[in-house]
């Protein structure tokens, strides 16, 4: 018999009143889908996970100037005034992308930080993609300003 081996981290369970309004999986509670506009947000959001076309994204990166594509992703890196700012950003964005459910890979080192947005469930990026590269890029000026 061998020792059963267990994973040291901790494990986060996600309340269900933390699920965004148009989670199908909530079928009761704060988050239920109760009308057909709920249905329509559900919908919108599938259509946002979409692959975007190679016109999509060279048409979107004309609106996101910092931001470049490396083959299946959008990536952005930006140095900030201070240790303490680039963490204030990273928390930030972090709300964000808990907020939208769509998190993207993160890399700091000391006040450089790299972001990067790809869905991967998807295969590529899509406009959720797009929409949270312009939220990180808000945040991000806000704080070197």
């Amino acid at each position: 018999d061998q020792p059963e081996i267990r994973d040291p981290r901790p494990t986060r369970t996600r309340d269900p009143r933390d699920r965004p309004a148009t989670d199908p999986a909530t079928p009761t509670g704060a988050g239920a889908l109760s009308s057909s506009a709920d249905f329509a947000r559900m919908r919108d959001h599938a259509d946002m996970a979409d692959l975007l076309d190679d016109t999509a994204v060279t048409e979107a990166l004309r609106e996101l100037p910092d931001w470049a594509r490396d083959g299946d992703t959008l990536v952005r890196t930006a140095k900030l005034p201070s240790f303490p700012a680039a963490i204030a950003v990273v928390d930030r964005v972090a709300e964000l992308a808990e907020r939208a459910d769509h998190h993207p890979d993160i890399d700091i080192r000391w006040r450089t930080l790299t972001f990067r947005c790809s869905t991967h469930s998807a295969g590529g990026i899509t406009a959720l993609d797009v929409r949270l590269a312009g939220e990180i890029s808000d945040c991000i000026q806000a704080a070197s300003d």
